[in-house]
Protein backbone atom coordinates (compact mmCIF):
# COMPACT_ATOMS: atom_id res chain seq x y z
CA UNK A 1 0.00 0.00 0.00
CA UNK A 2 3.16 2.48 0.95
CA UNK A 3 4.37 1.64 -2.55
CA UNK A 4 1.45 2.36 -4.67
CA UNK A 5 1.30 5.79 -2.61
CA UNK A 6 4.36 6.78 -3.42
CA UNK A 7 3.58 5.76 -6.61
CA UNK A 8 0.19 7.94 -7.42
CA UNK A 9 1.99 11.14 -5.38
CA UNK A 10 5.69 10.78 -7.56
CA UNK A 11 3.04 9.62 -10.77
CA UNK A 12 1.39 13.18 -9.78
CA UNK A 13 4.16 15.54 -9.38
CA UNK A 14 5.64 14.47 -12.08
CA UNK A 15 2.65 15.14 -14.58
CA UNK A 16 2.84 18.84 -13.12
CA UNK A 17 6.26 19.21 -13.67
CA UNK A 18 5.38 22.12 -16.67
CA UNK A 19 2.95 23.54 -13.48
CA UNK A 20 6.07 23.14 -10.85
CA UNK A 21 9.34 23.10 -12.64
CA UNK A 22 11.05 26.56 -11.91
CA UNK A 23 7.94 28.03 -10.21
CA UNK A 24 8.56 29.75 -6.60
CA UNK A 25 6.47 28.37 -3.67
CA UNK A 26 5.94 31.94 -2.43
CA UNK A 27 5.32 34.86 -4.50
CA UNK A 28 8.39 36.22 -3.18
CA UNK A 29 11.47 35.30 -4.37
CA UNK A 30 13.27 32.32 -2.26
CA UNK A 31 16.15 33.23 -0.46
CA UNK A 32 18.06 30.21 -1.65
CA UNK A 33 17.99 28.15 -4.43
CA UNK A 34 18.59 24.30 -4.73
CA UNK A 35 19.67 23.06 -8.53
CA UNK A 36 19.57 19.36 -8.85
CA UNK A 37 21.12 17.95 -11.80
CA UNK A 38 21.74 14.30 -13.32
CA UNK A 39 22.07 12.64 -16.76
CA UNK A 40 19.20 10.31 -16.64
CA UNK A 41 15.96 11.36 -17.97
CA UNK A 42 12.57 12.15 -16.69
CA UNK A 43 11.70 8.79 -17.26
CA UNK A 44 14.47 7.36 -14.55
CA UNK A 45 13.47 7.05 -11.17
CA UNK A 46 15.95 10.05 -10.05
CA UNK A 47 13.68 12.18 -11.99
CA UNK A 48 10.35 10.80 -9.73
CA UNK A 49 12.96 11.02 -6.59
CA UNK A 50 13.90 15.08 -7.42
CA UNK A 51 10.12 15.90 -7.49
CA UNK A 52 9.49 14.60 -4.11
CA UNK A 53 12.32 16.37 -2.77
CA UNK A 54 11.94 19.43 -4.34
CA UNK A 55 7.87 19.42 -3.32
CA UNK A 56 8.89 18.44 0.27
CA UNK A 57 11.29 21.06 0.48
CA UNK A 58 9.61 24.16 -0.94
CA UNK A 59 6.33 23.46 1.15
CA UNK A 60 8.71 22.64 4.36
CA UNK A 61 10.50 25.80 3.87
CA UNK A 62 7.63 27.84 3.10
CA UNK A 63 9.24 29.02 -0.21
CA UNK A 64 12.10 30.13 1.68
CA UNK A 65 13.96 27.23 -0.62
CA UNK A 66 13.28 26.86 -4.36
CA UNK A 67 14.40 23.48 -5.60
CA UNK A 68 15.20 23.52 -9.62
CA UNK A 69 15.52 19.99 -11.44
CA UNK A 70 18.07 19.63 -14.19
CA UNK A 71 17.51 16.06 -16.05
CA UNK A 72 19.11 15.18 -19.05
CA UNK A 73 21.97 16.69 -18.94
CA UNK A 74 20.58 20.32 -19.22
CA UNK A 75 22.84 22.07 -16.45
CA UNK A 76 26.10 20.14 -16.62
CA UNK A 77 26.89 17.22 -19.96
CA UNK A 78 28.82 14.89 -18.48
CA UNK A 79 30.12 13.87 -15.14
CA UNK A 80 33.35 15.25 -15.19
CA UNK A 81 31.48 18.82 -15.78
CA UNK A 82 28.42 18.07 -13.16
CA UNK A 83 31.46 17.23 -10.30
CA UNK A 84 33.42 20.41 -11.38
CA UNK A 85 29.89 22.47 -10.61
CA UNK A 86 29.01 20.46 -7.25
CA UNK A 87 32.85 21.05 -5.48
CA UNK A 88 32.66 25.11 -6.79
CA UNK A 89 29.25 24.92 -5.21
CA UNK A 90 27.55 26.53 -8.97
CA UNK A 91 25.53 23.00 -8.35
CA UNK A 92 23.63 22.05 -5.30
CA UNK A 93 22.64 18.26 -5.81
CA UNK A 94 24.14 15.80 -8.26
CA UNK A 95 23.82 12.15 -8.16
CA UNK A 96 26.56 9.27 -9.32
CA UNK A 97 26.97 6.01 -9.35
CA UNK A 98 29.02 3.77 -7.27
CA UNK A 99 31.74 3.38 -10.36
CA UNK A 100 31.56 7.36 -10.78
CA UNK A 101 32.13 8.03 -7.00
CA UNK A 102 35.29 5.44 -7.04
CA UNK A 103 36.82 7.88 -9.90
CA UNK A 104 36.90 10.43 -7.59
CA UNK A 105 37.62 8.56 -4.33
CA UNK A 106 39.20 5.47 -4.84
CA UNK A 107 38.55 3.45 -1.77
CA UNK A 108 35.05 3.97 -2.60
CA UNK A 109 35.12 1.57 -5.35
CA UNK A 110 34.86 -1.31 -2.44
CA UNK A 111 31.25 -0.55 -3.20
CA UNK A 112 31.74 -2.56 -6.67
CA UNK A 113 33.15 -5.61 -5.00
CA UNK A 114 31.41 -8.33 -6.97
CA UNK A 115 28.67 -10.32 -4.91
CA UNK A 116 29.25 -8.51 -1.55
CA UNK A 117 25.35 -8.36 -1.00
CA UNK A 118 23.03 -11.30 -0.49
CA UNK A 119 19.75 -9.15 -1.34
CA UNK A 120 18.24 -6.08 -1.62
CA UNK A 121 17.53 -6.07 2.05
CA UNK A 122 20.84 -6.47 3.32
CA UNK A 123 22.35 -3.51 0.95
CA UNK A 124 20.13 -1.01 2.11
CA UNK A 125 20.51 -2.08 5.56
CA UNK A 126 24.29 -1.19 5.10
CA UNK A 127 23.86 1.87 3.27
CA UNK A 128 21.30 3.05 6.05
CA UNK A 129 23.92 2.51 8.83
CA UNK A 130 27.30 3.76 10.21
CA UNK A 131 28.95 2.92 7.12
CA UNK A 132 27.76 5.56 5.09
CA UNK A 133 27.97 8.14 7.96
CA UNK A 134 31.86 7.07 7.98
CA UNK A 135 32.18 6.71 4.33
CA UNK A 136 30.97 10.79 4.59
CA UNK A 137 33.61 11.93 7.10
CA UNK A 138 36.04 9.63 4.93
CA UNK A 139 35.32 11.95 1.72
CA UNK A 140 35.01 15.17 3.46
CA UNK A 141 38.48 14.48 5.17
CA UNK A 142 40.26 13.79 2.04
CA UNK A 143 39.41 17.42 1.44
CA UNK A 144 36.78 16.35 -1.74
CA UNK A 145 33.70 19.24 -1.01
CA UNK A 146 30.86 16.72 -1.74
CA UNK A 147 28.17 15.92 1.54
CA UNK A 148 26.82 12.27 0.86
CA UNK A 149 23.66 12.59 1.77
CA UNK A 150 21.82 9.48 1.06
CA UNK A 151 22.39 5.94 -0.98
CA UNK A 152 19.20 5.29 -2.85
CA UNK A 153 19.05 2.86 -6.25
CA UNK A 154 19.17 3.50 -9.84
CA UNK A 155 17.72 0.74 -11.71
CA UNK A 156 18.23 -2.63 -9.48
CA UNK A 157 21.17 -4.87 -9.56
CA UNK A 158 23.64 -5.39 -12.24
CA UNK A 159 23.51 -8.21 -14.64
CA UNK A 160 25.29 -9.36 -17.43
CA UNK A 161 23.54 -8.98 -21.02
CA UNK A 162 24.91 -9.94 -24.19
CA UNK A 163 23.74 -9.59 -27.71
CA UNK A 164 24.97 -12.71 -28.69
CA UNK A 165 25.73 -16.43 -27.28
CA UNK A 166 23.37 -17.02 -23.60
CA UNK A 167 26.20 -16.59 -20.26
CA UNK A 168 25.13 -19.38 -18.20
CA UNK A 169 28.59 -19.54 -16.14
CA UNK A 170 31.97 -17.92 -16.31
CA UNK A 171 33.11 -19.59 -19.51
CA UNK A 172 30.52 -17.95 -21.74
CA UNK A 173 32.40 -14.68 -20.46
CA UNK A 174 35.56 -15.78 -22.50
CA UNK A 175 36.54 -13.08 -24.81
CA UNK A 176 33.01 -11.31 -25.18
CA UNK A 177 33.53 -7.14 -25.78
CA UNK A 178 31.73 -6.27 -22.34
CA UNK A 179 30.85 -2.76 -22.03
CA UNK A 180 31.83 -0.80 -18.51
CA UNK A 181 31.85 2.57 -17.23
CA UNK A 182 35.52 4.02 -17.27
CA UNK A 183 35.99 2.44 -13.58
CA UNK A 184 39.11 0.55 -12.59
CA UNK A 185 37.05 -2.32 -10.58
CA UNK A 186 34.44 -2.70 -13.06
CA UNK A 187 36.77 -3.37 -15.82
CA UNK A 188 38.77 -5.71 -13.67
CA UNK A 189 36.04 -7.38 -12.60
CA UNK A 190 35.44 -8.11 -16.88
CA UNK A 191 39.03 -9.28 -16.87
CA UNK A 192 38.73 -11.87 -14.16
CA UNK A 193 35.69 -13.30 -15.23
CA UNK A 194 37.35 -14.36 -18.83
CA UNK A 195 35.79 -10.56 -20.68
CA UNK A 196 36.87 -8.27 -22.48
CA UNK A 197 35.91 -4.52 -21.02
CA UNK A 198 35.46 -1.75 -23.28
CA UNK A 199 34.48 1.87 -21.68
CA UNK A 200 31.94 3.67 -23.07
CA UNK A 201 29.92 6.34 -22.45
CA UNK A 202 26.31 5.73 -21.93
CA UNK A 203 24.93 8.06 -24.47
CA UNK A 204 27.37 5.54 -26.65
CA UNK A 205 26.28 2.11 -25.83
CA UNK A 206 23.14 1.64 -28.39
CA UNK A 207 25.09 2.36 -31.14
CA UNK A 208 27.87 -0.11 -29.78
CA UNK A 209 25.97 -3.07 -29.28
CA UNK A 210 24.15 -2.46 -33.10
CA UNK A 211 27.38 -1.82 -34.30
CA UNK A 212 29.21 -5.16 -32.64
CA UNK A 213 31.77 -2.54 -30.71
CA UNK A 214 30.86 -4.31 -27.93
CA UNK A 215 28.95 -7.62 -27.56
CA UNK A 216 27.32 -7.18 -24.16
CA UNK A 217 26.95 -4.51 -21.20
CA UNK A 218 26.63 -5.05 -17.19
CA UNK A 219 23.06 -2.78 -16.34
CA UNK A 220 19.56 -3.53 -14.90
CA UNK A 221 16.94 -4.38 -16.62
CA UNK A 222 15.24 -0.69 -16.12
CA UNK A 223 17.95 1.10 -18.00
CA UNK A 224 18.02 -1.74 -20.46
CA UNK A 225 14.56 -1.15 -21.70
CA UNK A 226 14.51 2.54 -21.12
CA UNK A 227 17.31 2.66 -23.51
CA UNK A 228 16.10 0.19 -25.70
CA UNK A 229 18.86 -1.68 -25.98
CA UNK A 230 16.77 -5.00 -27.18
CA UNK A 231 16.17 -2.95 -30.59
CA UNK A 232 20.30 -2.34 -30.57
CA UNK A 233 20.43 -6.66 -30.69
CA UNK A 234 20.80 -7.27 -26.91
CA UNK A 235 18.47 -10.27 -26.60
CA UNK A 236 20.42 -12.29 -23.31
CA UNK A 237 19.70 -11.49 -19.89
CA UNK A 238 21.65 -13.39 -16.90
CA UNK A 239 20.32 -12.82 -13.47
CA UNK A 240 23.84 -12.83 -11.54
CA UNK A 241 23.21 -10.12 -9.85
CA UNK A 242 27.15 -9.03 -9.50
CA UNK A 243 26.34 -5.55 -8.11
CA UNK A 244 23.59 -3.64 -6.37
CA UNK A 245 23.41 -0.10 -8.65
CA UNK A 246 23.74 1.98 -5.42
CA UNK A 247 23.23 5.90 -6.83
CA UNK A 248 24.95 8.40 -4.38
CA UNK A 249 23.13 11.74 -3.78
CA UNK A 250 25.81 14.30 -2.66
CA UNK A 251 25.11 18.07 -1.94
CA UNK A 252 28.14 20.64 -2.71
CA UNK A 253 29.49 20.97 0.41
CA UNK A 254 30.46 24.57 -0.19
CA UNK A 255 26.71 25.47 -0.83
CA UNK A 256 25.38 23.35 2.44
CA UNK A 257 27.93 25.50 4.75
CA UNK A 258 25.92 28.56 3.38
CA UNK A 259 22.17 26.69 4.34
CA UNK A 260 20.83 27.99 7.86
CA UNK A 261 20.37 24.88 10.40
CA UNK A 262 16.66 24.70 9.73
CA UNK A 263 17.17 24.53 6.00
CA UNK A 264 19.74 21.79 6.66
CA UNK A 265 17.10 19.55 8.44
CA UNK A 266 14.71 20.07 5.76
CA UNK A 267 17.10 19.43 2.85
CA UNK A 268 17.83 16.24 5.12
CA UNK A 269 14.76 14.84 5.50
CA UNK A 270 13.81 15.78 1.77
CA UNK A 271 16.56 13.48 0.55
CA UNK A 272 15.38 11.08 2.75
CA UNK A 273 11.56 10.98 1.12
CA UNK A 274 13.96 10.74 -2.31
CA UNK A 275 15.66 7.37 -1.30
CA UNK A 276 12.35 6.28 -0.32
CA UNK A 277 10.93 6.57 -3.80
CA UNK A 278 14.31 6.06 -5.61
CA UNK A 279 14.41 2.69 -4.20
CA UNK A 280 10.85 1.63 -4.54
CA UNK A 281 10.63 2.40 -7.99
CA UNK A 282 13.44 0.34 -9.53
CA UNK A 283 11.92 -3.06 -7.80
CA UNK A 284 8.39 -1.96 -9.02
CA UNK A 285 9.64 -0.81 -13.18
CA UNK A 286 11.07 -4.08 -13.54
CA UNK A 287 8.39 -6.32 -13.41
CA UNK A 288 6.79 -4.63 -16.63
CA UNK A 289 10.22 -4.18 -18.04
CA UNK A 290 11.47 -8.20 -17.66
CA UNK A 291 8.01 -8.87 -19.08
CA UNK A 292 8.81 -6.26 -22.12
CA UNK A 293 12.52 -7.46 -22.71
CA UNK A 294 10.72 -10.97 -23.01
CA UNK A 295 8.26 -10.04 -25.09
CA UNK A 296 10.72 -8.93 -27.39
CA UNK A 297 12.34 -11.95 -28.17
CA UNK A 298 14.06 -12.08 -24.80
CA UNK A 299 16.04 -14.70 -22.88
CA UNK A 300 15.93 -14.43 -19.25
CA UNK A 301 18.35 -16.65 -17.32
CA UNK A 302 18.74 -17.45 -13.80
CA UNK A 303 21.76 -19.38 -12.45
CA UNK A 304 21.85 -22.43 -10.70
CA UNK A 305 23.47 -21.92 -7.33
CA UNK A 306 26.22 -24.07 -8.60
CA UNK A 307 26.80 -21.37 -11.68
CA UNK A 308 26.30 -18.92 -8.88
CA UNK A 309 29.36 -20.20 -7.04
CA UNK A 310 31.46 -20.34 -10.29
CA UNK A 311 31.17 -16.70 -10.49
CA UNK A 312 31.86 -15.76 -7.53
CA UNK A 313 34.89 -18.37 -7.25
CA UNK A 314 35.90 -16.66 -10.80
CA UNK A 315 35.78 -13.18 -9.16
CA UNK A 316 37.62 -13.99 -5.91
CA UNK A 317 40.57 -12.58 -6.56
CA UNK A 318 38.51 -9.49 -6.21
CA UNK A 319 39.19 -8.62 -2.86
CA UNK A 320 42.92 -9.33 -3.37
CA UNK A 321 43.02 -6.46 -6.52
CA UNK A 322 41.21 -3.72 -4.44
CA UNK A 323 43.35 -4.17 -0.94
CA UNK A 324 46.90 -4.18 -3.10
CA UNK A 325 45.51 -0.89 -4.53
CA UNK A 326 43.72 0.56 -1.69
CA UNK A 327 44.65 -1.44 1.22
CA UNK A 328 41.96 -3.39 3.73
CA UNK A 329 40.74 -0.14 5.87
CA UNK A 330 37.45 -0.23 4.04
CA UNK A 331 36.76 -3.31 3.14
CA UNK A 332 37.14 -4.47 6.44
CA UNK A 333 34.83 -1.88 7.26
CA UNK A 334 31.86 -3.10 4.36
CA UNK A 335 32.55 -6.92 5.54
CA UNK A 336 31.87 -5.96 9.02
CA UNK A 337 28.95 -3.75 8.02
CA UNK A 338 27.80 -6.71 6.01
CA UNK A 339 27.85 -9.16 8.59
CA UNK A 340 25.85 -6.92 11.14
CA UNK A 341 22.79 -6.38 8.52
CA UNK A 342 22.57 -9.88 7.51
CA UNK A 343 22.46 -10.54 11.46
CA UNK A 344 19.80 -8.11 11.91
CA UNK A 345 17.89 -9.25 9.05
CA UNK A 346 17.98 -13.22 10.21
CA UNK A 347 16.62 -12.19 13.08
CA UNK A 348 13.90 -10.24 12.19
CA UNK A 349 12.50 -13.35 10.16
CA UNK A 350 13.17 -15.54 13.42
CA UNK A 351 11.58 -13.00 15.69
CA UNK A 352 8.63 -12.82 13.14
CA UNK A 353 8.30 -16.81 12.48
CA UNK A 354 7.69 -17.50 16.31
Amino acid sequence: MLLKKLLASAGALALGVGLTMGAMSAAQAADYTIKVAFLGSPEDEDFDGSMVFKDYVESRSNGRAEVEIYPSGQFCGNEKECLDNLQAGTLEVYITTIGGFGNVFGPGQVLDLPYMFANDRVAECVFDGSFVNELRKGVLAEGIPMRLMVVSNTGGWRNFATTTKLVKNPGDLQGLKVRTIPAEIQQELVRQLGGNPTAVAWPEVYTSLATGVVEGTKNGITDIMNMKFPEAGLKNLTLDGHAYMGALWWYSEPAWQQLPEDLRRIVFDGMNHLKTVTRAFPMRRSIEAYEKFKEEGGTIYVPTPEEKKQFQEASSGMRDWYTEKYGSQWLEKLDAAVAQCEATVADEFAAANQ
